[in-house]
C-alpha cells in the first residue's frame, strides 16, 4: 500500500472532526502513525508519525512542536483553536486540532483507523487482501480465496500453477459462490468450527477444500477457503489460522475505511445543501453531476420514546431503496429529516419518493412525509433545492403526505408571502388588525365573511356557499364590516392587500367553519 499522505487523511476525516491550521511541508508529507504524547517517557525517533498533545493546553504546546520536529515527525495534533501556528511553520511541522470536548483515546483510535484505513488505488481498495490471498496459497500450495459472511469472494489467489476446479472459476467469474443447498450446509459446519475445517468435493470433478472462519470477538467477518488436491504443504492448516487472523485485521480497517469515507461524505453533503461547501469539489467527491433534485424525508409524529433510533431506521430505508434505483447514492440525516439527492430530470422521482413513504410507513409504524424541491441543473444549486423541499415539507399534511414544489406552489407562496410580511411593520400593519380585534370584541365573523367573499372572487353567492349562510347575511356582514371597521371594499389595492394579510398573516381561508 503506498504511503498515507497528509492530505489522503483530511480527505478521509477533515473538516469537523479535524482541522488544519498550516502544513509547511505541504500535504504530500507522509502520515504513518499516531503517538500520544508522554511526558514521563523518552519520545522515540518516529518519522511520519502524528504526535497528540496529550495533558497539554494548546496555547502552551510550543515545546511540542520542537518535540516532533526533532524526532523528524510530520505534525502536532492539539485540543483546542489556539495552538503554536508560528513555532509549527518555523519548524516544519503541520499542527492540526480537534474539538476541546473530544476524548485523547477517540481521537488517537479516529487517526490511527484513517492512516491504516485509506483504500488503496488497486483491486476497488482490496489490495492488501489479494496479496494476502497470494501469499496463503504460495505458503499452503493451493488456489486461496477470501470471502465474506454473505459469500461474495473478496480477493482470490493468482499464483501460477495450482489446480483449480469449476466452482472455483465460476466463482471467481461471478465474484460469488455458486448457490446450491450443498455448499450451504458446509457454510454452517464451517463457521460452526473453532478452526480450520477439511471439507469434502460436493460434485464429480471437483476438488475438496481447506477452509477456516474469520473472526473478530464473536462476530464472523467472512472465511479463507483454499482448495485441496491432495498435495497441501503439511502446516497448511496453521498458515491458514495465521491468514485468518491477519485477514480479520483487513477486514475490519476495510470496514473503518467505509465507516470513514461515509462519514466524510455526509458531512460533505450537508455543506453542499447549505451552501457551504465548494460545490465542484464536493460534486466531484460525491459523484455528483447534470439535473438533480433534492427529497426530504420526515416522520410524521409529534413525539416518539425512540426518536432518534426511529428516524435512523428512515435514513436506512431512504437510502436502500434509492441505491436501489440509482446505485452509490448521496443521502444524509439534519435536524431530524432525511435528505437525498436524486439524479435526472424527475420524471420518476415523485413515484420513488410515494414507496418510501409506504415502505418507511409499514416498516417503522410511524408516518412519514415527503417534500420534492425543484429540479435545479447542478450542484452548485442543490442548497436551493434543499430549500425548497423543507418549505413543502411546512405545507404538507395528513391529506397530502408526498408533494413535489409545482404541486403546493400557492400554498409555498403565500406561506413566504406571510414570513415576509410579517417581518416588516409597515407590511403586517393595516386594516385586518382593526377586523380580527372588532370580531374578538364583539363576536362578529367579518374576517371570515372577507376571505370568503375575496375567495369567491367577490361573488355574493359563492361566497354565502362557503360560509353556508344565505346571500343576504353575507351582504349585511360587508356593509356592517365596512361600516364599523372603516375598510373601503370598492378600492382593488385595499381589497388585494386586505385578502393577503387575512389569508397569510391571519391564516385563515374561505372554507366552511
Amino acid at each position: 500500500m503506498d504511503a498515507c499522505t497528509l492530505g489522503d487523511l483530511l480527505d478521509v476525516i477533515g473538516g469537523p472532526s479535524v482541522h488544519l491550521h498550516t502544513a509547511p511541508a505541504g500535504l504530500t508529507a507522509p502520515v504513518t502513525e499516531a503517538l500520544l504524547y508522554d511526558a514521563h517517557a523518552p519520545q522515540p525517533h518516529a518519522p511520519g508519525a502524528l504526535l497528540l498533545a496529550v495533558g497539554v493546553r494548546a496555547a502552551a504546546a510550543g515545546p511540542l512542536v520542537r518535540v516532533a520536529a526533532q524526532a523528524g515527525m510530520t505534525g502536532l495534533v492539539v485540543r483546542g483553536p489556539d495552538g503554536p501556528v508560528g513555532e509549527a511553520e518555523a519548524h516544519g511541522v503541520a499542527l492540526l486540532s480537534v474539538d476541546e470536548d473530544v476524548a485523547w483515546h477517540q481521537v488517537h483510535l479516529l487517526l490511527s483507523s484513517a492512516i491504516g484505513a485509506r483504500p488503496t488505488p488497486s483491486a476497488g481498495g482490496l489490495g492488501d487482501l489479494f496479496a494476502l490471498a497470494d501469499a496463503v496459497a504460495a505458503a499452503t500450495g493451493g488456489a486461496t480465496a477470501v470471502e465474506d459472511p454473505r459469500q461474495r469472494i473478496l480477493a482470490y489467489s493468482t499464483v501460477p500453477g495450482q489446480p483449480v476446479d469449476e466452482d472455483r472459476r465460476q466463482g471467481i467469474l461471478g465474484l460469488r459462490v455458486p448457490v446450491s443447498a450443498a455448499n450451504t450446509e458446509q457454510y454452517r459446519a464451517l463457521f460452526a468450527a473453532p478452526g480450520p475445517l477439511r471439507l469434502p468435493a460436493l460434485r464429480d470433478g471437483d476438488l475438496p477444500r481447506l477452509a477456516v472462519a474469520v473472526r473478530a470477538g464473536g462476530e464472523t467477518l467472512g472465511s479463507v477457503w483454499v482448495v485441496d488436491d491432495g498435495t497441501l504443504a503439511p502446516d497448511a492448516e496453521d498458515t491458514l489460522t495465521q491468514g485468518a487472523s491477519t485477514a480479520a485485521l483487513l477486514l475490519l480497517r476495510a470496514r473503518a475505511a467505509q465507516e470513514l469515507a461515509r462519514h466524510h461524505n455526509s458531512d460533505l453533503l450537508r455543506r453542499l445543501l447549505d451552501g457551504t461547501a465548494d460545490a465542484a469539489t464536493a460534486a466531484q467527491r460525491l459523484g455528483l453531476d447534470g439535473p438533480m433534485r433534492v427529497a426530504a424525508f420526515v416522520l410524521d409524529a409529534a413525539s416518539l420514546p425512540d426518536a432518534e433510533q426511529t428516524a435512523l431506521r428512515l435514513l436506512d430505508v431512504v437510502r436502500l431503496q434509492c441505491e436501489a434505483r440509482y446505485g452509490r447514492h448521496a443521502c444524509v440525516p439534519a435536524d431530524g429529516v432525511v435528505y437525498a439527492v436524486l439524479p435526472g430530470s424527475g420524471t420518476r422521482h415523485k413515484r420513488l419518493a410515494e414507496d418510501i413513504v409506504a415502505r418507511a410507513g409499514q416498516a417503522l409504524r410511524v408516518p412519514v412525509r415527503a417534500a420534492l424541491g425543484d429540479v435545479v441543473a447542478g450542484p452548485a444549486e442543490l442548497a436551493g433545492s434543499r430549500q425548497d423541499a423543507e418549505l413543502v415539507l411546512r405545507v404538507l399534511g395528513p391529506e397530502l403526505p408526498v408533494a413535489t414544489l409545482d404541486e403546493v406552489r400557492p400554498r409555498v407562496t403565500l406561506l413566504r408571502l406571510a414570513e415576509v410580511l410579517g417581518e416588516q411593520r409597515e407590511l403586517s400593519e393595516g386594516a385586518w388588525r382593526r377586523v380580527l380585534a372588532h370580531d374578538a370584541e364583539h363576536g362578529t365573523d367579518y374576517a371570515r365573511t372577507l376571505v370568503s367573499w375575496f375567495d369567491a372572487g367577490c361573488d355574493m353567492a359563492g361566497a354565502a356557499k362557503l360560509l353556508a349562510v344565505h346571500p343576504n347575511t353575507c351582504r349585511y356582514r360587508l356593509r356592517q364590516a365596512q361600516q364599523h371597521v372603516g375598510i373601503d371594499l370598492d378600492d382593488p389595492d385595499e381589497r388585494l392587500v386586505l385578502w393577503l394579510q387575512l389569508r397569510t398573516l391571519a391564516g385563515l381561508t374561505g372554507a366552511t367553519p
